[in-house]
Formats: structure tokens, C-alpha cells, sequence
């Protein structure tokens, strides 16, 4: 399959995180690979975006945001659990795009970015690395996923973000 380029980050953020329903996220350890179906997904879009990270500035946490499309974007949150984000539109313009969503080749889902993170054995060494082979962590083209099959639904945990940026319906899920 062919893995995806910074050029198919390289797009609106929204755009990305809806393409990449249906795409295979792929992890090699050792000399195993696995391909898990991209199932959800959650846009941050900027600096005007309070629920981004970015929105409070360019900072050592948040400097891979601004950085070239593709690149993993993958930080701890509350104490305890790891996030992982692929940076989204162009370079210099902060946003990312949260993997919430995996299914594997027998159908088996995993829900919640935490739980990927866990599963897929992913911590704070990818943080800013290029996605690829090299780094062990990388997506694939997978099948095109019509539109009508991708329910849209308010971000989760963005409360704090306030109504207007809490309310974007900028999570794709896929149907079942």
C-alpha cells in the first residue's frame, strides 16, 4: 500500500482528518506489522482554535504543530496517558489531527486516544519525528470512504474551549 506523503497532510486541516478515515495506520516493532483501519478522528485547527494547543502560542510543547506536514505530534496528558496527533495543513501554520479510532484486520476496535497510544506502544520518543518507516509509525492510503458513510460530531473533552470552537463538528467517525 502506499504510504501517505507529507503532501496529503499537507491540506486544510478538516480536510486531512476526514481523509483519513479509511487509511491504515501502520506500526512496526521489531519485525511485526500491523495495520489498524483509521476509524475516528478530531481536527485542531490553528491559533484561533482555543481547543489547539496552539492556541496559546508557539511553545516547546507546541512547536512540532508549526512544523512540516506528516510530522507526529504526540504528548501526555493528565499525569498518564499519551496523545498522538499527525501535524496537518502547512508548514508554519499550527494544527493537528487527533487519531481517537482504530479497528484491526479482525475487526477488533479500539476507542480513545489513549487506549491507541497504549496499544500501539506509542510514548513521547515519536514526538516531532517524521512518520514513516524509519520511525516505525506511519499511515497508508486505504479505501475511499464516501461521505455519506462519515458521521461528523462535536470534538470530546473541549468544553473548556467555550461554545463556539467546543460546539465544530470537526470529529469524523466512520459508520459501521
Amino acid at each position: 500500500m502506499k504510504i501517505l506523503s507529507a503532501k496529503f497532510f499537507d491540506r486544510p486541516t478538516v480536510e486531512v482528518a476526514h481523509g483519513l478515515i479509511g487509511c491504515h495506520l501502520v506500526r512496526k516493532r521489531g519485525s511485526k506489522i500491523k495495520r489498524y483501519l483509521i476509524t475516528e478522528t478530531e481536527a485542531y485547527d490553528g491559533p484561533k482554535d482555543l481547543a489547539c494547543h496552539a492556541s496559546k502560542g508557539r511553545t516547546k510543547r507546541t512547536e512540532v504543530l508549526f512544523g512540516k506536514p506528516g510530522l507526529i505530534y504526540i504528548y501526555f496528558t493528565y499525569g498518564m496517558h499519551w496523545l498522538m496527533n499527525f501535524v496537518a495543513g502547512p508548514e508554519g501554520y499550527p494544527a493537528g489531527v487527533l487519531i481517537r479510532g482504530i479497528q484491526d484486520s479482525t475487526g477488533e476496535a479500539t476507542n480513545g486516544p489513549a487506549r491507541i497510544t497504549k496499544k500501539l506502544g506509542l510514548d513521547g520518543r515519536l514526538h516531532g519525528k517524521e512518520s514513516g518507516k524509519a520511525t516505525g509509525l506511519w499511515v497508508e492510503a486505504g479505501e475511499q470512504i464516501q461521505s455519506r458513510r462519515i458521521k461528523r460530531a462535536h470534538r470530546v473533552g473541549v468544553d473548556y474551549a467555550g461554545p463556539i470552537w467546543s460546539k465544530r463538528k470537526w470529529r469524523f467517525i466512520l459508520k459501521a
